[in-house]
C-alpha cells in the first residue's frame, strides 16, 4: 500500500488504532532513521492489519464513519505510521492527542543540498536557507526553491550558477516528496479472526520487533476484554498528579496486578476477565487516594520527588487491599511507613525488581502483620536497616539518602531559610525539589578544591552540603561564605539551622574546616535518620517524671518538644499572642497522640533562654501567674475539662526557670479552637502536625474507635 494512500485511510479512520496498543514511544532518532532510510530506498519492514466488521474498543474515537464493509485495525506498524503522518501531514493522527506524544519528531529538518535530515539546531540553521522543514517540504507545494538558489549563489559568490543550484535543490526536494508513493507491505489478517486471536497476533510480531515490556503486555491483555483501561489508568494518573504524585502506566498495571491477583507478575493479570478485573480497578482507585491522603501527614513524602521508585508503594498497595482498604491501627500504620522507609533508604527494588516484589507480596498476602518480615528481606539483601555516617559519605543527590535526608529534615519541621516556608507545603512545579550548596561550589573550588578532580566534586556536592528549599531562592549567595550568612538565617528564623541538622559550632563554618564540617553532619543525618526510625516502632517513653536537666540533654522527640517562650516574641523584643498557639497546639497533639511533655524556656537547639521575658507578661510576674496564665489559656482554647491531664512544674537552671507541662493521653480526640474553627492536631516523629478532616476521621476510627 502507498504511504500517501495509508495517510489518507488513517484521516478518514478507515485505518484505525485498537485502544489496547501502546502510545507512541517512538524516540526522535527513530522517527529520523525512519525517514533517512525511506529517502534511500531502504526497507523499513512490513505493516499488519486486522480486517474487521466488528472492530474491538478504539483510540480517540467514539463513532466510526457510515461504511460498507470491513475496517483496518492497525496490529503493527503503528509507530511507523504516526511518524508518517506527523511529517508528511504536520499533524497530530485522529487516533492519538497532543498529550499522547511525548517526543514529537516535527522539528526535523532536511537540507536541500546534501540531503541530511537533522533536528533543529539554533546556531547551525538560523539563516541558512537550505534547511527547510521536512513538514513544510511535504504541505507546502509552492516552495520557492529558485529563491534559495539565488540566496545561496549569492552566499557562495562567483562559479555556481543559480540555475544548476535551483536544478539540484529540486531534485532533491522532488526526492524526498516521492517518499509518499512508496509502497509497503501490508498483511491482513483475515475477518473471521476473534479479539484474542488479534491480539495474539499482535503479541507474537511485537516479539519479533520492538519488544512491548511485560508491564505493556499485561495492559494489552487488560484493554482488550476491559477497553476503557487505558483510559481510565490515564484518568486516575492525571487525577494523582494534581496531587502531586506522578504514577505512570507501569506502575498502574503492576497495582493493578497486585489488587486482582495478589501477586507482582504481570503475566498472572493476562488470564483474567473484566469481571475480576473492574472491581480490582474501583478497589486501586481507593487505595491510592488513600495513600496519597496519609503519606504526607504521616510520612512526610509529599510526592513521588520524594521517594526513589514507586515500586516500594506496591507492597502497601496490596496489603491495604487485604484489610478494607486501611491501615487497621495506627501501630501497623508506622511499621508499615518504617518498613517503607527501610526499603527506599536500601533500595530494594533497585536490581531484580520482580523477584523481590513477588517475594515481598507472597509475605503480604500470607502473614496478617508483615512488616518486620518484610523488613527482614532488606537486612538480609543490605545487613542492617540503620544508617552509619560512613553511609553518606561521597553521596550525592541521586543516592537514596538524599530523599531520605529531605524526608527527615520535614519531619523536624524545617523550613525553607529564605522563605521561612515549611518544606513541603509548596505545589505544582514549585514543589520540585531544590537544594543549595551550604558551602558554595565556586567558594570551594576557587579556594581549596579542584572542579577537574572526580574525588573533590563529590566533596564538594556531598548531601552534608546541602540544604533544602521548598523554591528557588531569589537571593543569590554567590560565594559568600558560611559563616557570613547562617547566622542571619538563625536570627530570621530561629531553629532553622538545627532542623536541618547544621552544626552549630561556628567555628565549622569556615572554609578551612569543610570537612570536619560534613563528619559532623553525617553524624547529625544518621543520628536523627535513626532516631526517627526507632519512634516508628518502639512505644514512646514519657518524660514525666526526669528532671528538665536531663530532658534537656535528651532533645526533642515524639513525646517531648521545647519552646523558647509562650508569648515573648525575641526577634521582635515585644509581646506576641499569636506565639502561644505554638504551645496550645502542642499540648493537644500530645493528649491526641501518647502523651508527652512540652518544655517552655529552651530553644530547639538545647540552648536555655529561661522564663524571665515571659514572666513579665503576666499577673505579678510570678510563676503562679505564668502558671495561671498557662491554664486559662487551655481551658479557653482547648477546655477546662481536660485541665486533670495537664501537670505543671518549675525548675531553676543557671539562674533561669524553666516550665515543663506534663500531658497524657486523652480517652477522647481533642481539638484546638482555631481562627475558622476547630483544629485537630497529632504528633508525628517530634514534630507537631495539623490534620484535615479526611485524616482526622481516619486518623479517630483508627485510635480510638
Amino acid at each position: 500500500m502507498k504511504i500517501s494512500e495509508l495517510m489518507d485511510d488513517i484521516y478518514s479512520r478507515n485505518l484505525v488504532l485498537p485502544e489496547f496498543q501502546r502510545e507512541y514511544v517512538w524516540t526522535k532518532e527513530q522517527a529520523k532513521q525512519l525517514l533517512v532510510s525511506l529517502f534511500k530506498e531502504y526497507p523499513v519492514g512490513g505493516l499488519l492489519f486486522w480486517k474487521t466488521t466488528e472492530p474491538p474498543e478504539l483510540k480517540n474515537v467514539d463513532v466510526l464513519p457510515d461504511m460498507l464493509g470491513n475496517i483496518a485495525v492497525i496490529l503493527d506498524g503503528q509507530q511507523r505510521l504516526t511518524t508518517l503522518y506527523m511529517l508528511t501531514r504536520g499533524e497530530i493522527p485522529p487516533y492519538y492527542i497532543e498529550q499522547d506524544i511525548s517526543n514529537d519528531p516535527r522539528e526535523l529538518y532536511f537540507n536541500l543540498d546534501d540531503c541530511d535530515f537533522q533536528y533543529y539546531q539554533h546556531t547551525r540553521m538560523r539563516g541558512n536557507p537550505l534547511w527547510l522543514s521536512v513538514v513544510e517540504c511535504f504541505t507546502n507545494p509552492n516552495l520557492k526553491v529558485f529563491h534559495i538558489a539565488r540566496q545561496v549563489k549569492q552566499q557562495r559568490g562567483e562559479g555556481v550558477e543559480a540555475d544548476d543550484l535551483a536544478e539540484r535543490f529540486l531534485d532533491n526536494l522532488t526526492r524526498l516528496r516521492q517518499i509518499r508513493e512508496i509502497s509497503l507491505p501490508a498483511q491482513i489478517v483475515p475477518t473471521h479472526a476473534s479479539i484474542d486471536e488479534a491480539v495474539d497476533i499482535f503479541d507474537r510480531v511485537n516479539s519479533q520487533g520492538t519488544k512491548l515490556t511485560d508491564a505493556e503486555l499485561a495492559l494489552t491483555h487488560v484493554t482488550a476484554k476491559w477497553p476503557q483501561a487505558r483510559r481510565a489508568l490515564k484518568g486516575k494518573i492525571d487525577e494523582l498528579s494534581r496531587k502531586n504524585f506522578y504514577f505512570d502506566l507501569t506502575f498502574m498495571t503492576r497495582a493493578l496486578t497486585g489488587v486482582v491477583t495478589k501477586r507482582a507478575l504481570f503475566e498472572h493479570i493476562h488470564a483474567k476477565e473484566k469481571e475480576e478485573v473492574l472491581p480490582g480497578w474501583k478497589q486501586l482507585g481507593d487505595i491510592l487516594d488513600y495513600l496519597v491522603s496519609i503519606l504526607p501527614s504521616y510520612a512526610k513524602i509529599h510526592s513521588t520527588e520524594d521517594i526513589n521508585t514507586t515500586n516500594a508503594l506496591v507492597p502497601l498497595v496490596v496489603y491495604l487491599a487485604m484489610h478494607d482498604n486501611h491501615f487497621p491501627t495506627d501501630t501497623i500504620l508506622r511499621q508499615a511507613i518504617h518498613w517503607l522507609y527501610a526499603a527506599l533508604m536500601w533500595s530494594r527494588y533497585t536490581a531484580q525488581t520482580d523477584q523481590r516484589l513477588e517475594r515481598d507480596i507472597s509475605l503480604v498476602v500470607q502473614h496478617d502483620n508483615p512488616w518486620s518480615l518484610l523488613e527482614e528481606q532488606v537486612i538480609d539483601q543490605r545487613g542492617r536497616i540503620d544508617v552509619k555516617a560512613s553511609d553518606l559519605e561521597g553521596r550525592g543527590t541521586q543516592h537514596p539518602l538524599y530523599r531520605m535526608t529531605y524526608v527527615i529534615a520535614k519531619q523536624q519541621g524545617a523550613v525553607d531559610w529564605f522563605n521561612g516556608v515549611p518544606l513541603g507545603t509548596t505545589h505544582g512545579r514549585q514543589y520540585r525539589l531544590n537544594s543549595h550548596h551550604i558551602f558554595p561550589q565556586s567558594l570551594l573550588y576557587g579556594t581549596k578544591y579542584d572542579a577537574d578532580n572526580h574525588l573533590h566534586r563529590k566533596l564538594v556536592n556531598s548531601i552534608a552540603n546541602r540544604a533544602f528549599l521548598t523554591a528557588d531562592s531569589n537571593l543569590s549567595l554567590g560565594d559568600i561564605a558560611p559563616e557570613m550568612y547562617l547566622p542571619e538565617i538563625e536570627k530570621k528564623y530561629p531553629g532553622a539551622l538545627t532542623h536541618q541538622f547544621i552544626p552549630i559550632d561556628p567555628d565549622l563554618w569556615h572554609v578551612e574546616r569543610y570537612e570536619d564540617f560534613l563528619a559532623v553532619r553525617h553524624d547529625l543525618i544518621a543520628k536523627k535518620i535513626n532516631e526517627f526510625m526507632d519512634s516508628l516502632v518502639t512505644e514512646p517513653e514519657i518524660m514525666h517524671e526526669k528532671p528538665i536537666t536531663e530532658l534537656i540533654d535528651l532533645g526533642e522527640s515524639v513525646t517531648l518538644e521545647f519552646k523558647s517562650t509562650l508569648q515573648w516574641d525575641v526577634l521582635q523584643g515585644q509581646l506576641n499572642k499569636q506565639l502561644r498557639k505554638a504551645t496550645l497546639k502542642t499540648v493537644a497533639a500530645f493528649m491526641n497522640s501518647e502523651g508527652g511533655t512540652l518544655v517552655i524556656g529552651v530553644e530547639d537547639s538545647g540552648n536555655i533562654l529561661g522564663l524571665s521575658k515571659d514572666l513579665k507578661l503576666v499577673k505579678g510576674q510570678s510563676l503562679d501567674g505564668f502558671e495561671q496564665t498557662l491554664a486559662t489559656l487551655i481551658g479557653e482554647y482547648i477546655g477546662h475539662e481536660y485541665a486533670r491531664l495537664i501537670h505543671i512544674r518549675f525548675e531553676r537552671i543557671n539562674e533561669e526557670y524553666i516550665c515543663a507541662i506534663n500531658v497524657d493521653r486523652a480517652a477522647e480526640p481533642i481539638f484546638v479552637k482555631g481562627d475558622h474553627g476547630k483544629e485537630f492536631y497529632i504528633r508525628v516523629g517530634n514534630t507537631t502536625r495539623l490534620l484535615d478532616v479526611e485524616e482526622m476521621h481516619r486518623y479517630v476510627i483508627t485510635n480510638w474507635e
